[in-house]
Formats: C-alpha cells, sequence, structure tokens
C-alpha cells in the first residue's frame, strides 16, 4: 500500500511516540465520507480511537445520464477532505491512509477526481476493489469481536455497494461485494413518497435477485453441520439497532458493538418504514440526520439478506472498513504479531491462488522471481531508487506474468495483462494491480509505449516510471530461465560507473551446460534494459564454483 503523508505536513513523531503511533484512516463511501484517528500502542499491540469525523457528501450522487462525479460534488467532498486533514492534524498524526470505494470506482471520472485531491490537497487516496473492501471489512469486524475460529457471516451495508463475508478468524473463506446500497437503491428505485406498493414489491425482489449469487457463495463455503452467528456494520445496520435499542430498551446502550436484533423486529422495522414519508421518518427517535432518505433501501436489504441466508438474528459490530485499513496498515508495517498473524501474508497466498487458478509453471515462474529480485536488489541505489513495496509489486508481476497462457499462447502478455487486471488480488489497491498487470504485460515484445491504452490507465509518472524500470528487469529475468529447467543457479551483478557498464557474471546449475540459449536469449532482451537505465549490460558465463552471500 502507497501511504503518503501529507505534503502541507510531515510527521510529528518523536523518540517518545515510537510506542504510541498515531495514524488516521479516511473512507470515501457513497453517501458519507467518515475518518477514525487511532492511538496504537505497538507494544500490545492494540489501537484505541481517539477521534471521529464523518460528513453526508453523498458521492453516489452522481450524473444521471454521464454516471460521472458532479462538479459540485467534488468540491464538497474537496472540503470535507481538508477540514479531516486539519482535524488529523491538531491530533498529532503522522500519516493519513485514505480508501475511495464503489461511487469512486465506478465514475468514469473517479480517477481524475482522486487525482485532483491529491494535487490541491496532496493527500493519496487508495482505490481498492469490492472484494478487496470485503477483506478491510473482515479485519476490521476481527478487530473488534473475538470469533474463537467459529465461523460468522459479516454483512455491511453501504451506500453503494453491500458486502457479504464468510470467515472464521483463521481466514475469510468468502468475501463478495454486490452493487446494492442504501444510496443506490433509493435513488434508482424509490420515486414515490411514501413508497407505492408497487415500487416497495420491486425494491425487495431486486435487493433479493442481486444478493442471491452472493448468498449462494457464502453458504457453499459453509462445512457441514457449522451454524455461523451473522455480524452487521456500518450505517444501516447501526441506525436499525440504535431505533430499535431506543424503542425496546427506552435508551441507546453506549455502545452498540455485541448489540442484537431478531428478524422479527426488521420485519416491522420495514413495515413501519415503508408507510411513512421521508418527514415522518427524520421524526424518529434516534434516527441521524439524513438517514431517513435512504434507510427504507438499507433495511430492505438486510432483511433479504437475512431471509436468504435463513438467519433469524444480527448482532452488531462497531467496527468495518474504516478499522480495517488500520490493521491493513499495522499488518503492512508489521506491528501486529498476535491473532491476526496469518493475515499479513494475505498478498502472496493471492498471488499464488491466481497463479495456480491459471496453470502456471510455478516452478519456472518462482526462478524468474527469484532472478528478477537478485537484480533489483543488486541494481538498488545504483540504477535505480524503488523500496519494498515495489519490491513486492515486482514480486507479483513475476509469477504471473505467463498466466495469459490460459488464454492463449499468442500475445499471452497482453492476456496476462487482462487476467491480473479483471483479477481479484487481495490486498492490492487498484493503482498496484494496475502496475503488476504493466509489469507482467511488458515482460517481452514492445517496451511501454504511451499509446497503448494499458500504460495510459496510469495517470502518475511515477507509476509509469515503475512500469518502465520494473519490466525491463523482468524481460531480463524471464530470459536467464529461457529453457525453464533451472540452468542458472545465480547471477552476481557489477556497475562500472566510468563506462556505465554492468557485468553480470552468471553461474550455471551444472559446470557443463553452456547455458547458450540464455545467453542468446539475455543479449536479444537486454536492449530495452541498456536504454531505460542507460547502461550497458556485459554478460559472462561462469565455469567456477557458485558465489553463496
Amino acid at each position: 500500500m502507497v501511504n503518503l503523508v501529507s505534503a502541507s505536513w510531515g510527521s510529528t513523531l518523536t523518540q517518545t511516540d515510537k510506542q504510541q503511533r498515531i495514524i488516521a484512516a479516511i473512507d470515501l463511501g457513497t453517501n458519507s465520507l467518515h475518518m477514525v484517528i487511532v492511538r496504537i500502542e505497538t507494544t500490545l499491540p492494540a489501537f484505541s480511537i481517539i477521534g471521529r469525523e464523518k460528513e453526508t457528501v453523498r458521492l453516489g450522487d452522481r450524473d444521471l445520464v454521464t454516471g460521472c462525479l458532479k462538479a459540485e460534488v467534488i468540491e464538497r467532498a474537496i472540503a470535507c477532505l481538508r477540514r479531516f486533514q486539519e482535524v488529523a492534524k491538531t491530533l498529532n498524526a503522522e500519516t493519513i491512509i485514505a480508501v475511495a470505494t464503489s461511487a469512486v470506482r465506478e465514475a468514469p471520472n473517479g480517477k481524475e477526481f482522486l487525482h485532483k485531491v491529491e494535487v490541491e490537497l496532496g493527500l493519496s487516496i487508495d482505490l481498492i476493489s469490492g472484494p478487496e473492501e470485503a477483506r478491510r471489512i473482515y479485519l476490521g469486524v476481527l478487530s473488534g469481536m473475538e470469533f474463537n475460529n467459529q465461523p460468522h457471516m459479516i454483512v455491511d451495508i453501504g451506500g453503494g455497494s453491500t458486502e457479504l463475508i464468510l470467515g472464521d478468524t483463521h481466514q475469510a473463506r468468502t468475501l463478495t461485494s454486490t452493487k446494492i446500497g442504501a444510496v443506490r437503491l433509493t435513488n434508482e428505485l424509490i420515486k414515490s413518497d411514501p413508497i407505492s406498493n408497487a415500487e416497495f414489491q420491486y425494491l425487495q425482489a431486486y435487493a433479493r435477485g442481486m444478493l442471491e449469487r452472493s448468498v449462494e457463495e457464502v453458504l457453499a463455503n459453509l462445512e457441514y453441520g457449522e451454524q455461523p452467528r451473522l455480524v452487521g456494520t456500518s450505517g444501516t445496520i447501526e441506525t436499525l439497532a440504535m431505533i430499535n435499542a431506543r424503542e425496546k430498551l427506552g435508551f441507546v446502550p453506549s455502545t452498540l458493538n455485541g448489540y442484537q436484533f431478531s428478524l422479527k423486529d426488521l420485519r416491522e422495522w420495514v413495515n413501519r418504514l415503508r408507510k411513512m414519508t421521508n418527514i415522518e421518518r427524520a421524526t424518529i427517535p434516534g434516527m441521524p440526520e439524513k438517514r431517513s432518505e435512504v434507510i427504507l433501501a438499507g433495511a430492505v436489504i438486510l432483511q433479504e439478506a437475512m431471509n436468504l441466508l435463513g438467519i433469524e438474528a444480527i448482532a452488531v459490530c462497531e467496527r468495518a472498513l474504516r478499522e480495517g485499513v488500520i490493521v491493513d496498515w499495522m499488518l503492512t508495517h508489521s506491528l501486529i504479531e498476535d491473532r491476526l498473524r496469518y493475515q499479513s501474508s494475505v498478498r502472496q497466498r493471492s498471488v499464488l491462488k491466481t497463479a495456480k487458478k491459471y496453470h502456471v509453471n510455478l516452478e519456472h515462474s518462482e526462478r524468474v522471481a527469484v532472478f528478477a529480485l537478485s537484480i533489483f536488489d543488486q541494481t538498488q541505489g545504483i540504477l535505480h531508487n524503488w523500496e519494498s513495496e515495489q519490491r513486492q509489486l515486482l514480486w507479483a508481476a513475476a509469477i504471473l506474468h505467463n498466466c495469459g497462457h490460459f488464454v492463449n499462447h499468442d500475445s499471452h502478455h497482453k492476456h496476462s495483462y487482462y487476467l491480473i487486471r479483471n483479477g481479484e488480488l487481495l490486498g492490492y489497491t487498484e493503482t498496484e494491480m494496475e502496475i503488476i498487470a504493466n509489469i507482467a504485460r511488458y515482460h517481452r515484445k514492445s517496451p511501454p509505449k504511451k499509446k497503448h491504452e494499458n500504460f495510459r490507465n496510469l495517470l502518475h509518472k511515477e507509476h509509469r516510471q515503475i512500469v518502465s524500470h520494473l519490466s525491463t528487469i523482468l524481460r531480463l529475468a524471464v530470459a536467464l530461465d529461457r529453457r525453464q529447467i533451472g540452468a542458472i543457479q545465480q547471477l552476481q551483478c557489477e556497475f562500472i560507473p566510468d563506462t556505465r557498464e554492468l557485468k553480470m557474471r552468471i553461474f550455471p546449475s551444472r559446470p557443463d551446460d553452456e547455458c547458450s540459449l540464455e545467453l542468446w536469449s539475455l543479449d536479444y532482451k537486454k536492449g530495452v534494459f541498456e536504454s531505460e537505465f542507460d547502461v550497458k549490460l556485459v554478460a559472462t558465463l561462469e565455469k567456477s564454483a557458485v558465489i553463496v552471500h
């Protein structure tokens, strides 16, 4: 994940704060923008929430004709994010991690909006896919509830999408995201106030139809005899819990975490809400401002999900995507060593799962990855200054560079791009998946060109440079295993600054192997590398013993 500290203010981390780090996470949702600021106790490790901010911006209120984010909504969002930055600065946050979900993901001008935010505020926002959103929601719930390795189903109803998850602490067995949300369905399906019978019947049928596939996937991954609990997160479900608690208990509990209500209660609320006008719904005790407009659609989504799952009760968890973003950051920065440790290897597991899915020759790919990382490491600080984050992207591209063979041998590098870009690599942002796919795309044939649409998808000059540099390294690595038999065991690079020569000593696995095909392939492919780094590559085959570092 690329975490950029705002350009306008730097880290306030001091020596005494090393054990207490403060970071902020922003979630740009379809309905609202939320920020949570947490103090991380690195010695535990755990985090406590020290600040929350929310503003209803309605990014999901897009142009009906083009589907684009409206100019006035963009301005509202930028003003809100600027305010969030000031609050985070006041509370001494060292970093802001921000993610955008379905509204920005689906808008044709979504990436331009994120670029505008970065230019104006110096704030980098990661665009994440539906399954990745579901994975981070799962991490957030895991940080707030103890599953005791028992299976749990999680439903998160947002403004533009609904995530349905099956997990058991150890792993997320199913991560699904469906394009139905409280704001989306309100805007698209509810035109009368109060809702007409015909509209209500259609709203129910539509929600049920859209959820069926996700529910089938969840139920298919349950083992015989398992009876999972249902956990609900985010605004719609918290609001339903709040108004239900106020009516049943006469007060709202100090925390909704763990509060339960039944499907029977929910059905009663749906029947009451459908008969009310928007103004009447707004007067319900405990109803948050502006939630009344979209609560009916959200309640119907939950009702249909519970009906399909055959679950009679739901428990609330107050942690969701924002807290999941924090947990993911802690995992990425090696701050978690307890029961969530398994989640830290999600990237590697996801890449290897994808490789298996497309019948990649893993022995070959892993050798290519070893060579690519060896060249990366030996030229770091000499030919390039990329860090461990970019190194991880190179590894993923090396493992998956040949997956396009699954479609066809001809132009398989282009097929690799498509399969990686449209796959479900968990743990990566949309931008990171675009970079991985492009590195793999350029492991052979033409180098990156501005006229290539896939290369133009990278809006940042820095991201295009990552692809240009790392794809040339991948080309060399592929050449070094040309016969795919592990003919070369190791390589050693030495840079001669005066002549700008990169000497590459190659050590064969067998002393009697001339490695002529590998050397020929290296000579054939080195041109793009040489022009990209302005060096001359001189490769020699060594017959002496392998140098072990």
